[in-house]
């Protein structure tokens, strides 16, 4: 997650706009440590972490995968708060090899997931709702490699690394004990937009004018979750899940 500090045409505005940025992404970064934390609490994190009763191995590798990750979120964006841009570079790369195995331990554990309910009544229910997790997966990487294909424009690199965060949160509010998001897949994807609406409260706020990487990454964000509405249900979702299961994970 490294970022060069862009140079301004109005360096006054600009020191202004930086020294508020500052301070409000370390808050969305905490904010969105806080939903997951209490999303997984009561199934890992209180229940012993790597002690916890998950379901398997791949399940405990992910946790932990993602528990670092929204980790190293609240660290990189401490270092731009404290002024340290070059340790925070320095980290980037472990930021993006990071954000590669989010990617591919999503799509491993629903493959556990998919081998898991073979043979139950409800599994071709199971294995509709698993074009959630592969969407989730898809969109995190869409999100997350743009953000480091734009990482020496600090504005856009920021907002989408945000974004891409906010996406994987989905399942954390899914778990919520509140009931209008517990176990409300759709629900919880709806809950995930009050970051978006933040992002863009903030830009027009600060700048009078919502960030375009703001537009397009939450344009995308929603438009992914949607799509798993009409995905879901095809035949050709369910042969595809049905290859998964055959992966034998």
């Amino acid at each position: 997650m490294a970022t060069v500090a862009e140079i301004p045409a109005n360096p006054s505005k600009r020191l202004a706009e930086r020294k508020y940025d500052r301070q409000f992404f370390l808050a969305m970064a905490v904010l969105l440590v806080a939903v997951a934390a209490i999303g997984f609490a009561p199934t890992y994190y209180l229940a012993g972490g790597l002690r916890a009763p998950l379901p398997s191995r791949i399940v405990h590798i992910h946790a932990v995968i993602f528990t670092t990750w929204m980790l190293l979120l609240v660290v990189q964006t401490s270092f731009i708060s404290a002024r340290k841009v070059r340790w925070h570079r320095n980290l980037g790369v472990a930021g993006f090899v990071l954000a590669c195995a989010m990617v591919v331990s999503v799509v491993l554990t629903g493959a556990d997931l998919a081998m898991r309910v073979k043979g139950n009544p409800n599994s071709e229910a199971v294995l509709g709702l698993l074009s959630i997790t592969f969407t989730d997966a898809f969109a995190f990487a869409v999100l997350a490699g743009f953000a480091y294909a734009l990482r020496r424009n600090a504005a856009a690199h920021k907002r989408l690394i945000i974004i891409a965060t906010a996406c994987i949160t989905r399942a954390a509010f899914n778990r919520w004990h509140i009931s209008i998001l517990f176990h409300q897949f759709y629900a919880a994807y709806a809950a995930t937009y009050v970051f978006l609406l933040l992002l863009a409260a903030y830009d027009l706020w600060s700048s009078r004018r919502i960030h375009r990487a703001t537009i397009c990454g939450s344009a995308f964000l929603i438009f992914m979750g949607q799509m798993t509405r009409f995905i879901g249900p095809t035949a050709s979702w369910h042969a595809f899940a049905h290859w998964v299961q055959s992966w034998g994970i």
